[in-house]
């Protein structure tokens, strides 16, 4: 299987999906250009009827975009920062997320917003959020958090039949991750995860790019001993709470580590399925690591500690391998 980045399985995807359906159209700001290199250059492939560089105006395009899919073409949407949904969020939160609702399943939807989340490349407080807890709380949204090639190409292409809107995050900081890439391979159900890593003594639940931050911290862990289970839903909405589950019954302990907000966010929502439906097979009470509850600092040193890392995961671990003797 082919070697890819993440921005070039989702620009080979992108490509494979426009000569197969040509309802899909794109459109956003400066796709010619490309700036994470994904929809560079689509335009002369295509043509400007099926990839639309609009003004910047994400109000205007998203809502575009919608009347666009009420009529029959499958839009695909490039938000360049998940910051900016603010922008379209009456667009978002009630035209896209509510009409096939509204309309007793008659008016299908199939619109696709692609936009990016994260930081930790010194982008400040305007283009460094990570939204999609925010968004997972918005019904008729599907949530999708790719954290590799292989999965951006498998949830893309899903995301393209889904006949209701999908908000697809990419990570900034992962577009140059590498990987195999099967290009035929099917389509990744939604609300399907997959443990990325199986151990014994402590469940970690992470999308995104915290869930290469949570690789790393098992891989410490491993010299102490410590047996780490690491999952990665995929889609926060729908949620795959029986992995997590089958999980928790595994190993009694959970810390969900996540780039979004630290209060009522994904983290939170995560704890509060296990809580409810897992609490039983719990040995000690689950713990969450998210950044604090503070604007994105724009220095790259004060964004560093911001950020959740591998050593904030690996004491929170071993803190809590502590806790049972105490």
């Amino acid at each position: 299987m082919p070697i890819m980045t993440i921005s070039e399985a989702l620009r080979s995807t992108l490509i494979q999906l426009m000569q197969n359906d040509d309802h899909i159209t794109l459109l956003g700001e400066d796709l010619s250009m490309g700036v994470f290199g994904v929809t560079s250059g689509l335009d002369r492939e295509f043509g400007n009827d099926r990839v639309i560089n609009t003004p910047i105006s994400e109000t205007a395009f998203v809502g575009m975009g919608i009347g666009a899919a009420m009529t029959g073409l499958k839009p695909i949407i490039e938000v360049m920062f998940c910051d900016f949904m603010g922008v379209c969020f009456d667009q978002i939160l009630n035209q896209a997320a509510k009409t096939h609702f509204l309309s007793g399943g008659n008016i299908d939807i199939p619109l696709v917003i692609r936009t990016t989340m994260g930081a930790g490349d010194g982008s400040g407080a305007m283009h460094s959020q990570s939204l999609h807890g925010l968004l997972m709380q918005i019904p008729g949204l599907i949530i999708a958090c790719p954290a590799t090639p292989a999965d951006a190409s498998g949830l893309l292409k899903t995301a393209a039949q889904s006949n209701t809107p999908v908000i697809f995050m990419e990570h900034k900081g992962l577009y140059a991750m590498t990987g195999e890439v099967d290009l035929e391979i099917p389509p990744i159900p939604f609300g399907k995860g997959r443990v990325v890593k199986e151990g014994a003594d402590v469940t970690i639940v992470a999308v995104s790019k915290m869930n290469h931050v949570s690789l790393e911290a098992a891989q410490v862990l491993a010299s102490d001993g410590i047996s780490v289970e690491i999952i990665d839903p995929r889609t926060i909405s729908p949620l795959d709470t029986r992995i997590i589950a089958d999980s928790i019954r595994k190993t009694g302990r959970l810390i969900v580590v996540d780039e979004g907000a630290a209060i009522a966010g994904f983290a939170d929502h995560v704890i509060s399925n296990v809580v409810e439906n897992s609490f039983d097979v719990l040995r000690n009470a689950p713990r969450k690591i998210a950044p604090p509850h503070t604007p994105i600092p724009y220095g790259r040193s004060a964004e560093a500690v911001w950020l959740p890392n591998t050593n904030i995961i690996v004491d929170a671990v071993r803190d809590l391998m502590r806790s049972d003797n105490e």
